[in-house]
């Protein structure tokens, strides 16, 4: 029987590798052979979680054709993994992708790293920041002290708690976009959210535009739910939606969905201007496509002097065209899983029907912690310490950056959490592999890109500060200088236990 459970076809296959960066070769050091660099390069996929463990590979024949290298070097390149632990054959059933024994799963999503492996590694991948105390436990004690007449009834709410449904639609009408509870379902984080949305408007097969580059997880969730990518490009800097090529892509592809990120997108930082919101409105409205706007980082306005524009949605208000997701996990604490979905009544009717087969509903406690904040003003002090921390970690963080690595490129957002940082030409994959040799986690570009794209960057979120973005900058310093001496696995100094 075949171990594998999914397979990798050769012209994805080729568009993945086409796009990596080649190793820098040390000075004076030989360019690799062939075969080496191409079962580097299958590897360096496979620890990034981009080509799944237990994947079955194209047969050397296909991979060589769609490469136009020799099926010579295929084989040999195949053989090299084989004797590394990266692949498992069998006759009959071909090759399929594996990890060596001992060897962590890569993970495709951007998962943080469990509490025991803070002390030597500094997490960068997860783009979050603890909980705003005090305001945590006094939500939790609030929605403790509200929670008995719910405790007498079933539990179950698909639509979410009508008190929390209610505060929610208040606080957009209070936005300038009159909402009634209708037009609202809390979900279980804006994951849920979007798994929600996609299920129901996206079926296997169905197109859905995305930015690009554009949130990684998001991007995995709607590939797993077979979804076919397409992406708009965005343009240089923070203003980089380019409207032109959104109403090519729209008109051309007709995707059932689409997707963006207009507030301090993720992971660029961008903000759209409220004239790039409408046109984009009208461009999904004609061709007939949902626009998803994810709103997970609207509050996270970190320069006092910024004037926000109007939300997306506020171009449709109905909501027939515009579907708004919005969460507490950013701007609050990723571990308050409450989201929600602002979108027509019959929209959000169709949504909760599809949910009977899914999770029921969301945990009523955090509904009414959420609610008890929403309602106490506590809400609005805690996204005020939440902003301060984040813009005190990203002065930090961006100078740590310019002093250790001067070469790198990147432009300071207003907003968010994330810094997209261009590399100086060095492989974001390769830096993301050397960073955890020297104690640094970091995501490489090309996980928020589709089929390879942005090999030369790296996303670094304002989630550590002071003396730990300096250390985080200078292990940075340590992995590109392994990159550029063409460093292999082994001989990287142990990364020195760090505690903030």
């Amino acid at each position: 029987m075949a171990q594998w459970t999914s397979a990798v076809g050769p012209a994805q296959l080729a568009r993945q590798l086409q796009a990596q960066q080649p190793r820098p070769a040390g000075t004076g050091a030989r360019k690799p052979p062939a075969y080496r660099a191409l079962a580097d390069g299958i590897r360096l996929l496979v620890l990034e979680g981009r080509v799944p463990v237990a994947a079955r590979l194209p047969a050397e024949r296909e991979l060589a054709l769609a490469l136009t290298v020799s099926r010579t070097t295929v084989a040999a390149a195949y053989e090299a993994l084989r004797a590394e632990g990266f692949l498992e054959s069998r006759r009959g059933a071909g090759s399929w992708t594996a990890v060596p024994a001992g060897n962590p799963l890569p993970a495709r999503g951007l998962e943080p790293l469990p509490p025991e492996a803070l002390g030597s590694m500094i997490d960068l991948g997860c783009a979050a920041l603890p909980a705003p105390e005090p305001w945590l436990t006094r939500g939790v004690q609030g929605a403790l002290e509200e929670l008995p007449p719910y405790a007498h009834t079933h539990g179950d709410y698909p639509a979410g708690l009508p008190t929390l449904r209610q505060m929610l639609a208040d606080r957009y009408t209070a936005r300038g976009i009159p909402t009634m509870p209708e037009q609202i379902m809390v979900t279980t984080g804006a994951m849920g959210a979007m798994d929600a949305i996609c299920h129901l408007f996206a079926g296997r097969g169905e197109r859905i535009a995305v930015e690009s580059p554009s949130y990684a997880n998001i991007l995995q969730l709607m590939r797993e739910a077979g979804a076919r990518l397409v992406p708009v490009a965005m343009s240089e800097g923070l203003g980089s939606w380019d409207l032109s090529r959104w109403r090519q892509v729209l008109r051309d592809a007709a995707p059932r969905l689409a997707y963006v990120v207009a507030d301090f997108h993720n992971p660029t930082g961008a903000l759209a201007d409220e004239d790039q919101r409408r046109q984009l409105v009208d461009a999904a409205r004609s061709a007939g496509t949902v626009l998803v706007v994810d709103e997970t980082m609207t509050e996270l306005r970190l320069d006092d002097d910024l004037e926000m524009p109007r939300p997306v949605c506020a171009f449709d208000p109905a909501g027939s065209t515009v579907l708004t997701v919005g969460s507490a996990s950013k701007a609050f604490w990723a571990g308050m899983r409450i989201g929600w979905v602002r979108a027509a009544p019959d929209v959000i009717r169709s949504l909760v029907a599809a949910r009977a087969y899914a999770d029921l509903g969301t945990p009523v406690l955090e509904q009414l912690g959420v609610n008890w904040l929403m309602g106490t003003g506590g809400w609005e002090e805690a996204v005020k310490l939440r902003r301060d921390q984040a813009r005190e970690n990203r002065d930090a963080l961006v100078a740590a950056v310019r002093r250790e690595l001067p070469e790198w490129e990147f432009a300071v957002p207003k907003g968010g959490l994330t810094l997209w940082v261009r590399t100086g030409g060095l492989s974001g994959s390769r830096l993301a592999e050397a960073g955890e040799r020297v104690g640094v986690r970091v995501p490489s570009g090309p996980r928020f890109g589709v089929d390879g794209a942005f090999e030369g960057f790296v996303r670094l979120p304002f989630t550590v500060g002071g003396a730990v973005a300096d250390e985080a900058a200078a292990r940075l310093a340590a992995a590109a200088r392994l990159v550029e001496s063409g460093a292999g696995g082994g001989g990287a100094e142990p990364p020195r236990s760090f505690v903030a």
